[in-house]
């Protein structure tokens, strides 16, 4: 399984993609930012996590970029963040996000979000 790591920061584009490897996704990709992500991102990508708060394009904006590329539509997209208003987590959801977790990251909270919005995904065809 591929998965699009999206962070400003190498340090938590590092842990992440650590602990992914921990759990079992060996497929990573790492952007620094929203822009360097929408050009990468690979047509078979299967999962994308990415950060909120970024220079030059938000995770936000990165989000509806990457929805409104139909290839893209029903990809899985996990927001790890600091953000944790009930208003952040509308606008998220209003996005395009699947699942939403708060930094710090929790390892067993990662994993259970990833199966959640693959889980999602496989039993409607769609996003979840």
């Amino acid at each position: 399984m591929k998965c699009l790591i999206v962070d400003d920061s190498a340090m938590t584009r590092r842990i992440l993609a650590n602990t992914l490897h921990a759990i079992g996704f060996t497929d990573t990709i790492e952007a620094a930012d929203g822009r360097q992500a929408l050009a990468s991102c690979p047509a078979d990508v299967d999962l994308v996590i990415t950060d909120w708060n970024m220079p030059g394009m938000t995770g936000m904006e990165f989000v509806r970029g990457l929805r409104s590329n139909a290839a893209f539509a029903a990809i899985p997209v996990l927001l790890v963040t600091s953000r944790a208003t009930k208003g952040d987590v509308v606008e998220a959801v209003n996005a395009g996000v699947n699942g939403y977790i708060v930094k710090p990251i929790d390892p067993d909270v990662l994993r259970t979000n990833i199966a959640g919005v693959l889980t999602r995904r496989d039993s409607t065809g769609t996003e979840g």
